[in-house]
């Protein structure tokens, strides 16, 4: 049985769906290995736009599987192996939406702040309980929860391992929008559906410069936007979008 299952639901979208539902789609190092592996070849297929990621209704990701994480040592090589699992799903250019039903927690939080969209139903529930098992968030947890809601909302959900509710997270930052819980995945490939039929040059450009201007000065920030922006000017998108304003009909993006 594979344990992430790889469908094309809609043109230029891919769906990646977890797919250990008896565990809760804990995330083991099959599950990484194999998500690590749907993202380097989707890396290289220019029909797919965008990546949705889901659960099923119970569990988006239910952290990440304490029975293999009890066998570990300091030195173990899976320590390695993960880092890498999780850094080909940081390299991918194109956009990725998670859609979260039941639970987002530990490893599978850090999985949805992996994305760039969060679609949340209304039942879900996100956290980083690790602290609770004697250790912290490793892929990400602490980093990516403070940039996306703050030091001091961060640490309250940080240091307790408390879940987080959907609208407090979206409140918070965490999420980008709640949706009744059978509209989740639904909405995240109507969404993927949208951003696939735009132009994927003018796309990964933004993803890029919001991604990489977040870690810079503003000013540093500012040129990247800059360079990027008078870049996107070179490609056949641009201009075969005006030229479709300009003359009041659908554009036809081809991707150069």
């Amino acid at each position: 049985m594979s344990v992430v299952l790889l469908e094309r639901p809609v043109a230029g979208v891919a769906l990646l769906r977890l797919n250990r539902p008896d565990r809760l789609n804990a995330l083991n190092m099959a599950v990484r290995e194999s998500l690590a592996s749907h993202f380097t070849a989707l890396a290289s297929d220019e029909a797919v736009r965008c990546v949705v990621i889901s659960g099923d209704e119970k569990a988006f990701a239910a952290g990440a599987d304490v029975a293999e994480l009890a066998a570990r040592t300091p030195t173990d090589e899976a320590f390695a192996k993960s880092r890498a699992a999780w850094a080909a799903i940081e390299r991918y250019r194109r956009p990725i939406i998670a859609a979260v039903n039941g639970f987002a927690l530990g490893g599978g939080c850090e999985l949805a702040m992996h994305c760039d969209i969060i679609i949340a139903g209304e039942g879900a529930r996100l956290g980083q309980p690790e602290v609770k098992l004697g250790i912290m968030p490793g892929a990400g947890g602490t980093q990516r929860f403070v940039r996306a809601a703050g030091k001091f909302a961060a640490m309250r959900w940080l240091l307790t391992g408390d879940l987080v509710s959907a609208g407090e997270a979206h409140r918070l930052g965490l999420v980008s929008e709640v949706v009744p819980d059978g509209q989740v995945q639904s909405h995240a490939l109507e969404l993927a559906a949208r951003i696939a039929a735009l132009p994927p040059l003018a796309v990964a450009a933004i993803k890029e410069v919001v991604v990489l201007g977040a870690d810079l000065p503003l000013e540093a920030a500012l040129r990247l936007e800059a360079q990027s922006f008078q870049m996107l000017f070179a490609t056949d998108d641009r201009s075969e979008g005006m030229r479709a304003f300009l003359e009041k009909r659908k554009p036809q993006f081809t991707g150069r």
